[in-house]
């Protein structure tokens, strides 16, 4: 599987996201990569889920083929895990 985390410019939350991410993923035995990337890049990217902030969910909602999944609190590995499982149930 391969997921995204996105933020606006791509460095910063996202990488923290990412990082969250990543530890649910290997809380779970997932095989999984994760990259973090900006808004414009993530539009053309091909991967099975998106994690990001509301308001850029809402932006990118239309334009990606896959489900993308609004985080609030982007260290918190319960909040994030519980976007990830939802991903898995519905997949």
């Amino acid at each position: 599987m391969k997921f995204l985390a996105v933020c606006g410019f791509g460095v910063g939350s996202s990488m923290i996201l990412k990082m969250t991410l990543e530890k649910v993923c290997r809380e779970r035995n997932l095989d999984c990569k994760v990259e973090n990337t900006d808004i414009s890049s993530a539009r053309g990217m091909n991967v099975d889920a998106v994690f990001t902030s509301q308001e850029l969910a809402d932006e990118l909602k239309g334009s990606m083929k896959c489900p993308v999944f609004p985080i609030k609190r982007y260290m918190d590995k319960e909040e994030v895990g519980k976007a990830l499982d939802e991903f898995l149930k519905n997949k």
